[in-house]
């Protein structure tokens, strides 16, 4: 047995089952478990996803968003089990693996075409 299939056999029970598709260019809901002492709330952190890397368990997501005129970008393990969900709010149109040029643009330039139609050679 290889050393991938066996790293796989010790990811698998790890992985999340209800992970939803989404892609880069996607703007997302991501509802994520935060401790506060005994108490646990989950805390929403919306916007643009920019970048995704990995695979397996090691699979992470950059999410951006503008606060107050300023980007805030935010890494997320995708099969962390602090991330309670993952909402896809709307689909945008992109043509690139990594949205890094988005980090250069300001106001309206940031916002992307949206992705109409749900069959996959739409858009």
């Amino acid at each position: 047995m290889s050393q991938q299939q066996i790293l796989a056999l010790v990811e698998k029970p790890n992985l999340k089952a209800d992970v939803p598709e989404f892609e880069i260019g996607d703007t997302v809901d991501v509802h994520t478990r935060i401790l506060e002492g005994e108490k646990e709330r989950i805390q929403i952190f919306s916007g643009t996803v920019i970048a995704r890397s990995g695979s397996g368990t090691r699979e992470m997501f950059t999410v951006r968003r503008i606060v107050q005129g300023e980007g805030v970008e935010r890494k997320f393990p995708l099969h962390s089990p602090r991330i309670a969900k993952i909402e896809v709010k709307r689909k945008g149109v992109v043509r690139r693996a990594k949205l890094y040029y988005l980090r250069d643009r300001v106001g309206k330039a940031v916002r992307l075409k949206e992705r109409r139609g749900t069959a996959k050679g739409e858009g």
